[in-house]
């Protein structure tokens, strides 16, 4: 951080004060002692809810501070000018795949402890919902861009809706229709910001 600090001076760009970051660390810190305190005196906090801690702070560690995490950016952004700049797109796209592979079995594993089953069906259009909190969370269609803390927003919004939609009692189909209908909305509201930005390719 201190590095990424003095190079930004170094380069003479934008500099955020330091009593504006301290504020920003304090009331982040406050926000999460105060939900973890009214947890801790409910019901305990979930286990559930740590691991997606350390899984959130692990991933934006690696997305934004590691050189395999730009390495995927630039992957997702333009791949033949990622493979020209040198980057063993092969490995990395090797690597990605045993990551997802183990995220996979880490979301197995809790969603069959929280169902006290294991059903070879379980999970079942699971993955409209992971690509909709994707987009919706600030991932581009054409790739290079998003972050997992927006990947978390959109995932709790996806979550809200389908809650909602349960509790209505509303049907699955009608709501694998509606998943489907904000994951095109998200992508057309992509695709229309970038040809108004004109950043299209």
């Amino acid at each position: 951080m201190a590095g990424a600090l003095k190079h930004k001076v170094r380069y003479r760009q934008p500099v955020e004060s330091i009593w504006l970051f301290a504020a920003k660390v304090l009331l982040v810190s406050a926000v999460i002692l105060a939900f973890a305190w009214r947890l801790a005196n409910a019901r305990g906090l979930p286990i559930v809810l740590i691991l997606l801690a350390a899984l959130v702070l692990i991933y934006g560690f690696v997305t934004q501070r590691t050189i395999f995490g730009r390495h995927i950016y630039a992957m997702g952004g333009n791949l033949q000018a990622a493979k020209l700049s040198g980057i063993k797109t092969r490995r990395v796209n090797f690597l990605l795949f045993i990551n997802m592979g183990v995220l996979a079995a880490i979301a197995g594993i809790v969603y069959s402890a929280r169902s006290n089953s294991a059903q070879p069906g379980a999970g079942y259009m699971f993955e409209l919902d992971a690509i909709a909190a994707a987009f919706i969370g600030g991932a581009a269609v054409t790739g290079g861009v998003g972050k997992v803390q927006g990947a978390i927003i959109g995932g709790l919004i996806m979550a809200v809706m389908s809650n909602g939609m349960q509790i209505m009692g509303i049907d699955q189909s009608t709501q694998n229709v509606v998943r489907g209908v904000v994951l095109v909305l998200a992508v057309a509201f992509d695709v229309w910001a970038k040809k108004k930005a004109g950043i299209e390719r």
